[in-house]
């Protein structure tokens, strides 16, 4: 019996959809509203303990940082700023592009509406909780963040014991979460259905969106192509090492990622290709490639940053220009919690805006185009995965012997 692809699926489910719409019967929007708000909640219910769990496993795993130091201090280097460069990039494309068409006309002075933030003091306030419980309850995601950092960085200094057994202990509960977050992304289709149904019912409402989805898609897809077909080039030039080399000896990986959509899943050949075509001591591939995959994402900072700022502008919330610059930051530090979970960048913009009061609709419309998206965004990923490595392996071999690592 032939098995029906998961693609095929999404596709079907858009068709139904379209055809349901045009339908405009009121039982059918009633079920698909029924359907999308039970998606939406399945979003928030595994967003923020992803958010939580995938930072802390990740820095409590980290205990090769402490036996290869140097090495570890440079990667870590190169994947913070490249994905700072990758958020920054992202940025500069959504203010010239501006796909809401707010930016251009002088409304991002005044901040957030006032009926979202009262001030920027009273927001820097909410950072830091009054209790644990109280960031998951009120679905504060910075808040969170700002724990997550706060005991990932007191692991670190525990003892190996102690932090072997925290690590155990989060790195189950976020096991347990990617299995009900690999649940709700097959029930993808199911959602798709539901969102392209109520878009023909709320035409009126979004239809103003529509114009500017191709814009959203120019910024998200054209700063991720800067990035990687401009900005990490030039890193690697400024190291002398050939950016053109480094694609042909990574093109294998580079289309696993693409097609499967997933780091993880491009890893080992990525290490076959750093190792062999490439030419990359094993000691840093083995090492860096790995930790690259869980913290290095650039492509996600970028779909965050602007996702988050499109949907919610595109809701009547207004950013100042250092409000704007801080989710560079915020962008940044949610990537690198990222750690390779399945939509895992769609994931964490969600629960962004739940947390800021965004109605997610408009974020449910730009669910058909991200399989996409997730396809460029993983490319970007691996690429700059191995730009990272060849990078840090040309720094040593400076150190020990002045040839460069791709000629």
């Amino acid at each position: 019996m032939m098995r029906i692809s998961h693609s095929t699926w999404l596709a079907l489910a858009v068709g139904l959809g379209i055809g349901c719409g045009w339908l405009h019967q009121e039982w059918v929007f009633q079920f698909a509203d029924t359907l999308s708000t039970l998606f939406l909640n399945l979003l928030k219910l595994v967003s923020l303990p992803i958010v939580f769990l995938s930072i802390i496993s990740t820095a409590s795993g980290m205990e090769n940082l402490q036996a290869v130091k140097e090495l570890g201090q440079k990667v870590v280097k190169y994947t913070l700023s490249t994905t700072l460069l990758a958020a920054s990039i992202a940025l500069l494309f959504f203010v010239v592009v501006d796909p809401v068409g707010v930016i251009q006309s002088g409304s991002t002075g005044g901040g957030v509406t006032q009926e979202a933030s009262p001030s920027y003091l009273s927001f820097l306030v909410q950072i830091v909780p009054s209790n644990i419980v109280l960031p998951f309850s009120e679905n504060h995601v910075i808040a969170v963040l700002f724990l997550a950092i706060l005991l990932s960085a007191a692991m670190l200094v525990l003892p190996d014991q102690e932090r072997k057994t925290l690590h155990g202990l989060f790195s189950g509960f976020y096991a347990a979460f990617m299995v009900i977050t690999k649940w709700v992304v097959k029930l993808m289709p199911i959602a798709i259905w539901a969102f392209i149904t109520l878009f023909f019912r709320d035409f009126h409402k979004i239809g103003s969106h529509i114009a500017h989805l191709g814009l959203y898609l120019v910024c998200v897809l054209g700063a991720n192509c800067v990035q990687g077909m401009v900005v990490l080039p030039l890193l690697l030039m400024g190291k002398k090492v050939s950016p053109i080399k480094l694609f042909k000896g990574m093109l294998p990986a580079l289309s696993i990622g693409f097609f499967t959509k997933s780091s993880a899943a491009a890893l080992p050949a990525a290490i076959r290709c750093m190792e062999g075509s490439v030419g990359v001591k094993p000691r840093v591939a083995r090492f860096s490639l790995p930790l690259c995959t869980t913290i290095n994402m650039n492509g996600c900072a970028a779909f965050i940053l602007i996702s988050v700022l499109f949907v919610s502008m595109s809701e009547g919330m207004i950013y100042s220009i250092p409000e704007m610059l801080l989710w560079i930051v915020l962008a940044t530090i949610a990537a690198v919690g990222n750690a390779g979970v399945p939509m895992g960048c769609y994931f964490l913009t969600s629960a962004f805006l739940a947390a800021m009061g965004v109605p997610l609709h408009l974020l449910g419309v730009i669910l058909p185009f991200y399989s996409l998206i997730d396809m460029v965004e993983t490319a970007l990923n691996v690429w700059s995965d191995a730009c990272v490595t060849v990078l840090v392996d040309r720094e040593f071999l400076l150190k020990e012997n002045p040839h460069p690592v791709i000629a």
